[in-house]
Order: structure tokens, then C-alpha cells, then sequence
């Protein structure tokens, strides 16, 4: 079986992409959360994060594994565990991007590293994503994949530590099997945990359809730029700690250290930390 050693080949392949700023994903994504479209024209400015709803994963249907997802071998390595997560990131907003942009992404492993958790063997991939508008690079971003073992019969619900006491603001989204269609498809995403109730209780052993884990850092990202000092963000760091079930209401929260910095974190509804983060402006 591969181990991180042997999956390190991997480590440094790139691969370049082009796409371009549509207008139909950020008017789905105004829509998913109940915005007005009015402000999504070409020309006006993408709101911070929503470069996630770009360079949608075209492969071609027979190419495609049990999950959902693209077969591993290719960019992403051939990880022999069969859960696979978005667990983190951290974004650099070095400029703005704008709706009908041409843009372009070059994406490469920056590492794969084996540890042991308490669910067993773990995986983590490393992936820098830099997006280009004009030969400059507006967002440099790394984001953590980890591949996990088989879900165990009745293993006990993920979580961080409960949240900070105290906030600046809180405010609470509601998901449902609707949400998480919607967003699968702005994104492209075939992931089967997040729509397909059958395969992801029967075979990857979760009581429930998934929450995506960008959906989460994106609420959290969106409700700080509405709490905040206004303006752009200069970064956003953000690390999922537990899962957030489809039906379940998941609270934002914020809270305000110092002038140019913000911690948020979003709690499922057992009151475990789900996602944590800090936007710096």
C-alpha cells in the first residue's frame, strides 16, 4: 500500500489553467444566499472567495471514481484512503478580481505528509493555487486535502472545543439538502457525500449528507466582510475542525481582537467548534 513516502513523486507537479469570470456562478451564489443579483454585472468586483466558483474539475465522466471525484494518479496523488476532505487554507488577496476577468491558475503540490489521528491513518495534501488576471497574480492561496480511513460504526461525531464565550456578532444559516445541491453544482463538485444520502451513510459511514467545508469558510468569509471594517480583505485563514450535517443550522460568530484582524468560527448545533478562522484586512 502507498505511504506518504512513496506518494511524494507527487510533490512539485503543476499543472495551468484558464477560465473566466462568468457572470451565471456569482449570480447562483447571490441567489444560494438569498442576495439581490443586482450588483453581479461584468465589471463589478468578485466578492472575496468566490474565486472558488471557477475552474469547475471537467473530467470526464468515465473518468470519474466511486466518490464522485476525478480518479487519483493524476494531479492529485494516488492516495490509497477512500475519505477524502477539505480541512483548511489560508488566502492572500493580493488584488481584486473582477466579474467577465480571463484569469488564470497555476496549481501545484506543495507536500503530502502521513500522521496517525484518533480515526486512524491520515493523509494530507498541500496545494498552492495561484489565480493571474493580466500576468499578475491577484490570489495566492494554499489549501489542505486529507484522505482518511472508512468511516466506523458508530464512531463518535468530530469536533473542536466548544467556541469563545463572548462575540462581536453572531448570526445563524440554515442548510438543507437544497443548499447543498445548489452548491455542488455552482462548484461543479460531484462529490456523492454532499447529495447522495444512500453513499454516504452506507459506504463512507456518515449519519448524513455533508456540509462542503468551502461552503462553511465562505459564510464565514461573507458575514466578516458584512461586520467588518469594510473594504477588502488582506487574508483569510481557516481550519475545519468538525463536521456541519445537511438540516442542521449552523451559527456564525465573530469577534474583534484588534483593528485590522477578525476571528470567526461557526458551531454545529451539539455546540462544537465546526470551522475556525481569522480575516485580516
Amino acid at each position: 500500500m502507498p505511504n506518504a513516502e512513496n506518494l511524494t513523486a507527487w510533490v512539485g507537479r503543476e499543472v495551468v489553467e484558464r477560465d473566466e469570470l462568468a457572470l451565471g456562478p456569482a449570480r447562483g451564489m447571490a441567489a444560494l444566499l438569498d442576495r439581490s443579483l443586482d450588483g453581479m454585472q461584468s465589471g463589478a468586483p468578485l466578492p472575496a472567495g468566490w474565486h472558488w466558483l471557477y475552474f469547475w474539475p471537467v473530467t470526464r465522466q468515465s473518468e470519474l471514481a466511486l466518490d464522485g471525484h476525478s480518479r487519483r494518479g493524476g494531479f492529485l496523488p494516488l492516495v490509497p484512503l477512500p475519505r477524502r476532505m477539505w480541512v483548511g487554507g489560508k488566502i492572500d488577496f493580493r488584488g481584486q478580481l473582477l466579474l467577465g476577468d480571463a484569469v488564470e491558475r497555476r496549481s501545484t503540490i506543495l507536500g503530502v505528509r502521513e500522521k496517525e489521528g484518533r480515526s486512524g491513518r491520515l493523509i494530507f495534501v498541500s496545494i498552492r493555487h495561484q489565480i493571474a488576471r493580466l500576468g499578475e497574480v491577484v490570489i495566492d492561496e494554499v489549501q489542505e486535502l486529507v484522505y482518511r480511513e472508512a468511516g466506523r460504526p458508530g464512531e463518535p461525531r468530530a469536533g473542536g472545543a466548544p467556541p469563545p464565550p463572548d462575540c462581536t456578532w453572531s448570526e445563524t444559516f440554515a442548510t438543507d439538502a437544497v443548499v447543498l445541491f445548489r452548491f455542488s453544482a455552482l462548484t461543479f463538485n460531484g462529490h456523492r457525500i454532499h447529495f447522495d444520502h444512500p453513499y454516504a451513510t452506507g459506504v463512507e459511514g456518515y449519519p448524513g449528507l455533508l456540509v462542503h467545508a468551502p461552503l462553511t469558510a465562505l459564510l464565514l468569509l461573507d458575514a466578516a466582510g458584512r461586520h467588518g471594517p469594510g473594504g477588502s480583505p488582506a487574508s483569510y485563514t481557516y481550519r475545519a475542525e468538525g463536521p456541519v450535517f445537511g438540516g442542521e443550522t449552523v451559527r456564525l460568530s465573530g469577534r474583534v481582537p484588534n483593528d485590522d484582524q477578525m476571528e470567526v468560527w461557526a458551531a454545529a448545533p451539539d455546540g462544537r467548534t465546526a470551522m475556525s478562522g481569522t480575516v485580516t484586512w
